[in-house]
C-alpha cells in the first residue's frame, strides 16, 4: 500500500501537466499503465492549437471548434481552453520543447477545420517533443513519484473503507503491479484520472495498446455519469499496410496541400463533396473516404503530396517520411495509401471546468473526459490543448481547496484468497478479438439501429462469461483491460441507440438528419 497527497493515474500531458502544478506545494504520485512515454502523448503527430498568428483571433478558433462539433460544444468550455492557449504553449517552450521556427517565430501549420495558421508543432513528432520535456521536469522534481508498470483496477471509494462511511469519496485505486502480479493499493486525498480514451475497443486504430478506456469504465462502475461516447472520432487517414496496422499520416499533410485520391483514376474527390475539401473537418473527409471505399470496392485511397518539392516534403514531415521509406514508399515522389482508423474519443466521464467529476476527490482530464470542449467531433489539435489547459486546471482547484479534502481512511486490502490462476487465457484472446471486430462492423462510422441492436446482444453475452471468469480467478492485466474495454463498449453502444439524430461523429442510415436542438448524451449509473 502506498499513499500520497496526489495521485494521477496516467503518464501523459494531462497527469503530467497536473503533476508539475502541484509539485511544489504537495507528495504527487503518478502511475503509469505500462512505460512512462507509453501513452497517446508519444503518438500525436501534428501538434497543438493556439490563437498566434497575426489576424487570428480567440474568436475565429471559438467559432472553429464549435462548427466542428456541430453544435454541441459547451460554449464557455470552449472560451476557457482556447484564450488560456497561447499561454500554455508559452509554459512548454519554457520546459525546453523545441517548437519549429521560421526565422524569430513560431511555425504554424493549418489542419482540418481551422480558418487559420494556428498549429504549433515539433516537425510531425510533437507528441514525443512535449512529452519528453515534461517527463524530464517531472523526474527532475523531487516531490513527484513516477511508478511505471500499475494495472489499474478500480477506484478505491467509500465502500472500500476498513469502516464504511458511506460519503462516496474516491480515496485511490486498486492496481495489478506487472512486476511482481499482486494488488497494490494507491490511496491519496485527490485523485487525478489521466488515463486516455478508448481507441482499442475497435479493431482499426491509431491508439496505442494501452487504451482500452480505463478511466471511463472505472469511474462509470464507482458511480461518475458518462456522457457522449457515441462520438467516436475515426482519423481519415492511417496508413493502409499489412505490416503496420496503426500508423498514423498526420493531418497536417492535408494541412500543407496533400490531396486525397482514386486509386486507379487519380481523381481528387474531396471538392466534389465539401467545399472546403481536403481541410474539411474529419468526419467529414473519414465519411467520404469511406463512401468512396464502398462505393468503388476499394481496400483504400490515396493521399497525395508528392507535387510539393521533395525539399518541403521532407523537412515538414521527416518522422513519416522515414517509417514510409521502410516500407518502400517514398512520399516525395508516390501517393501514400490511407483508410480511416478510430483515432479519439470525444466523450468520457462528465467534468466541469475545475477538472472535478461527481464523485468527491476525483479529478479527470484529456481524453477520459468530456468536458464540453469536444461536442460531436473534435477540432484537430484540440486535444493536447484540453490536457495542459485541464491538467493545471485540476491542480488550481485541488490547491485552492485542500483543506476541504480529508485524509483518507483506513482501505481493505485486496481478497485474492478466493481465486487461482487461470489456465484458460485463450477466452481472453477470443473474447477481445470479437469485441474489436464487431465494434468496428457495427458501431463504426456508418450506423443502423440494427447494427447497434446486434452489437449490445454480444456485448451482454460475453459482459456475462467475463463477470464469471472475473469472479473466479487472479486478475491479469489482459483481464482488467478485456472487462474496461466491454464496459466501454456497452456505453458507446447505449450512447448511440439513444441519440436519434445524425450529429457529428455520429452518423446513422436511420436517422440521418439533425435535429434543432443539440443536447449531450448523459449516462446515470
Amino acid at each position: 500500500m502506498t499513499e500520497s497527497d496526489i495521485l494521477i493515474v496516467g503518464s501523459g500531458a494531462a497527469g503530467l501537466t497536473a503533476a508539475l502544478n502541484l509539485a511544489d506545494r504537495f507528495k504527487v504520485t503518478v502511475l503509469a499503465k505500462g512505460k512512462l512515454n507509453e501513452g497517446s502523448t508519444a503518438w500525436a503527430q501534428g501538434g497543438i492549437a493556439a490563437v498566434l498568428e497575426p489576424g487570428d483571433t480567440f474568436d475565429s478558433h471559438i467559432e472553429d471548434t464549435m462548427v466542428a462539433g456541430a453544435g454541441l460544444n459547451d460554449r464557455a468550455t470552449v472560451e476557457f481552453v482556447v484564450e488560456n492557449a497561447p499561454a500554455a504553449i508559452e509554459r512548454l517552450q519554457k520546459l525546453g520543447v523545441p517548437f519549429a521556427t521560421e526565422g524569430n517565430m513560431l511555425h504554424l501549420t493549418r489542419e482540418g477545420g481551422h480558418s487559420h495558421r494556428r498549429i504549433v508543432h515539433v516537425a510531425d513528432a510533437t507528441g514525443w517533443a512535449v512529452l519528453d520535456a515534461l517527463l524530464k521536469a517531472a523526474d527532475a522534481h523531487p516531490n513527484i513519484t513516477m511508478v511505471p508498470d500499475q494495472v489499474a483496477i478500480d477506484l478505491a471509494t467509500s465502500r472500500h473503507e476498513m469502516r464504511y462511511s458511506g460519503a462516496g469519496h474516491v480515496w485511490g485505486i486498486y492496481a495489478v503491479d506487472r512486476r511482481t502480479g499482486r494488488v497494490v493499493v494507491h490511496k491519496a486525498r485527490a485523485t487525478i484520472l489521466a488515463t486516455g480514451g478508448a481507441g482499442r475497443t475497435y479493431q482499426f486504430s491509431t491508439a496505442p495498446k494501452g487504451a482500452t478506456g480505463d478511466g471511463i469504465a472505472m469511474a462509470w462502475r464507482a458511480g461518475a455519469r458518462v456522457s457522449n461516447m457515441e462520438f467516436m472520432q475515426f482519423h481519415p487517414t492511417c496508413l493502409y499496410n499489412t505490416q503496420v496496422k496503426n500508423f498514423l499520416i498526420t493531418e497536417a499533410v492535408r494541412g500543407e496541400g496533400g490531396h486525397l485520391k482514386i486509386p486507379e483514376t487519380g481523381h481528387r474527390f474531396m471538392p466534389d463533396l465539401d467545399p472546403r475539401a481536403e481541410l474539411a473537418p474529419r468526419d467529414i473527409v473519414a465519411r467520404a473516404i469511406d463512401h468512396e471505399i464502398k462505393r468503388l470496392g476499394l481496400d483504400y485511397v490515396h493521399l497525395d503530396i508528392s507535387h510539393q518539392p521533395p525539399a518541403f516534403v521532407r523537412e515538414h514531415f521527416p518522422n513519416i517520411h522515414e517509417k514510409l521509406l521502410s516500407l518502400g514508399i517514398d512520399m516525395t515522389v508516390q501517393p501514400i495509401p490511407v483508410v480511416p482508423a478510430q483515432h479519439y474519443t470525444c466523450g468520457g466521464v462528465i467534468v466541469d471546468r475545475d477538472g472535478r467529476t461527481d464523485l468527491p476527490g476525483l479529478y479527470a482530464a484529456g481524453e477520459v473526459t468530456q468536458s464540453g470542449l469536444h461536442g460531436a467531433n473534435r477540432l484537430a489539435s484540440n486535444s493536447l490543448l484540453e490536457c495542459f489547459v485541464y491538467g493545471e486546471a485540476c491542480a488550481n482547484h485541488i490547491a485552492a481547496h485542500w483543506d476541504d479534502l480529508p485524509p483518507p481512511p483506513a482501505i481493505r486490502p485486496w481478497d485474492e484468497s478466493r481465486v487461482t490462476d487461470s489456465d484458460e487465457e485463450v477466452v481472453i484472446k477470443q473474447n477481445w478479438t470479437e469485441i474489436r471486430r464487431f465494434m468496428w462492423n457495427y458501431v463504426g462510422i456508418v450506423r443502423t439501429t440494427k447494427r447497434l441492436e446486434r452489437a449490445q446482444h454480444r456485448i451482454r453475452m460475453l459482459t456475462d462469461e467475463v463477470n464469471d471468469y472475473y469472479g473466479h480467478f487472479r486478475v491479469t492485466p489482459d483481464l482488467i483491460e478485456l472487462r474496461n474495454l466491454l464496459q466501454t463498449a456497452e456505453l458507446i453502444v447505449r450512447c448511440a441507440l439513444h441519440r436519434k439524430e445524425s450529429r457529428g461523429l455520429h452518423y446513422t442510415l436511420d436517422y440521418p438528419e439533425t435535429l434543432d436542438e443539440a443536447v449531450d448524451t448523459i449516462l446515470i449509473p
